[in-house]
């Protein structure tokens, strides 16, 4: 079992490596998608010194937090568009049926899918995201905490995701609603959560996580909480795995397009 996990895994990482240097073969186009990313980014927190040049918190969220914020915010949504970028267009391609060519590999459906090609422009959400938390304050502690959150809440996502899209097994074109769910997230993400109440924030914590993905990290991040560490890592295990069950159970419905397409 522990075998066959290791094996997955690395073949995870070759796809993403071979989709990566795919993307690279244009280093102009590379590099300036990761630095207008990042400058697009800084553009948004401009708002932000404006509005607390004019009171001091906002949504019980100090500047510093907003930073912290705005940088896990990035991050997550930068690690799952770049590992797993195809994660967010998995109606279409059930669609569409060019789901045959991963049907055939001796490999995890799912994950060959997922990671067969990468957003660019991600790296610069990543990066701009560990440049936030340069500002906010470097200390070690918030340094690794940070790593792991971004990754975790990028899993969150990214399971999200492929149980939206999955629903395409079903229901057929469901694209529209995939990706209006899938950017919800990243909306709210970048507002303290201080400031939505009763029905909106509960939606945080069920069909939009953004709770678990951001607001639960954050309290974390600044003020350790071993109890809420928990409940993040569990939740992310049950979306995780959630995403896995239906992905594999609509997979039983799907309908070959017979293209012939080979993917090396």
């Amino acid at each position: 079992m522990l075998t066959a996990v290791k094996n997955q895994f690395k073949i995870t990482l070759l796809s993403v490596k071979y989709a990566l240097q795919r993307e690279m073969l244009n280093k102009f186009t590379f590099f300036s998608n990761i630095i207008f990313m990042i400058i697009n980014n800084g553009c948004f927190l401009i708002q932000w010194i404006i509005l607390y040049s004019l009171r001091d918190g906002i949504g019980g969220y100090s500047f510093r937090q907003i930073l912290l914020l705005w940088g896990l915010a990035a991050g997550t949504y930068g690690f799952s568009h770049f590992f797993f970028k195809n994660s967010y267009g998995l109606s279409s391609a059930i669609n569409e049926g060019r789901l045959d060519n991963y049907l055939v590999q001796p490999k995890n459906v799912l994950l060959s899918l997922i990671t067969s090609n990468v957003d660019v422009s991600a790296m610069g959400d990543i990066l701009y995201g560990y440049i936030m938390i340069f500002i906010y304050g470097f200390e070690i502690k918030t340094f690794l905490l940070y790593t792991l959150f971004m990754v975790i809440g990028g899993i969150v996502l990214t399971s999200v995701a492929i149980i939206w899209g999955s629903l395409a097994f079903w229901f057929g074109k469901v694209d529209m609603v995939a990706n209006t769910m899938n950017g919800l997230p990243t909306s709210f993400a970048t507002y303290p959560d201080g400031i939505f109440k009763g029905f909106i924030k509960l939606l945080f914590y069920t069909i939009i996580p953004i709770g678990f993905a951001s607001y639960m990290p954050i309290q974390i991040i600044t003020d350790f909480n071993i109890y809420y560490f928990f409940v993040v890592i569990s939740v992310t295990i049950l979306f995780v795995i959630l995403a896995f069950l239906i992905f594999y159970k609509g997979l039983k419905r799907y309908s070959s397009s017979n293209l012939m397409n080979v993917r090396v």
